[in-house]
């Protein structure tokens, strides 16, 4: 019998098809919008990153350059800009530093100790970090959002106040080491969490809607 991790994954695949994650037109661009997509929409860093590019300067030695108020300014649509320009400098001088901005190199790492340095920068949190690793680099990460706790916790598949490390040792124990499925998987819970999974579930419709699951009363 399927695991029922596995089955809400070929449900989500039936139902909305594959996602073509995560949009990015280079690793670093991706590696960019992992920083500036904490606490903010994509519309939002799509926004940033435009400005980034158009003024020239979405390049790993060029942004390094930049002050760090002009870098503010070209992210301010991405919100928390002053403090995402920091925590940009950080990883960008880490980035050069240790490894002379080569993605090569960061390739030739192993996951766990790709995972520790990217925790170790100031700014840098878990879903930051495994965003960088699987969707820049490739390597095999499981992401772990507000939506999959949301969905796994309503499943019955986990209790409410699992932590992310927890969440993520429960998807990657059920599921196979591979990145294009984590890539994958990771984008159908985020497209059944914006349409049905919201913070008051919209459960009618929902691809998930025939397994067991809690739904809160709205009137709570």
């Amino acid at each position: 019998m399927q695991d029922r991790l596995q089955q809400f994954y070929r449900a989500l695949l039936r139902h909305y098809g594959p996602q073509h994650w995560w949009p990015g037109e280079s690793p670093f661009e991706v590696m960019v919008g992992a920083v500036l997509t904490q606490n903010t929409n994509w519309t939002n860093v799509e926004k940033a990153i435009a400005r980034l590019k158009a003024a020239g300067v979405l390049d790993l030695q060029r942004l390094r350059r930049l002050e760090p108020a002009v870098l503010a300014e070209y992210i301010r649509p991405a919100g928390y800009y002053n403090l995402k320009a920091r925590r940009l400098r950080h990883l960008v001088d880490w980035f050069c530093e240790r490894y002379d901005g080569s993605l090569a190199a960061l390739r030739r790492l192993s996951v766990g100790r790709l995972r520790a340095e990217l925790l170790a920068i100031h700014g840098i949190g878990p879903e930051t970090a495994d965003s960088i690793i699987l969707y820049a680099l490739a390597k095999p990460t499981f992401v772990v959002d507000t939506y999959t706790h949301r969905i796994l916790v309503r499943h019955h598949c986990l209790d409410a106040d699992c932590d992310y490390e927890q969440i993520k040792s429960y998807c990657e124990g059920r599921l196979e080491e591979d990145v294009p499925l984590y890539n994958e998987f990771h984008a159908l819970l985020v497209q059944v969490g914006k349409n049905h999974c919201r913070p008051r579930p919209r459960c009618a419709g929902c691809p998930l809607e025939s397994f067991d699951h809690t739904v809160e009363d709205p009137n709570d």
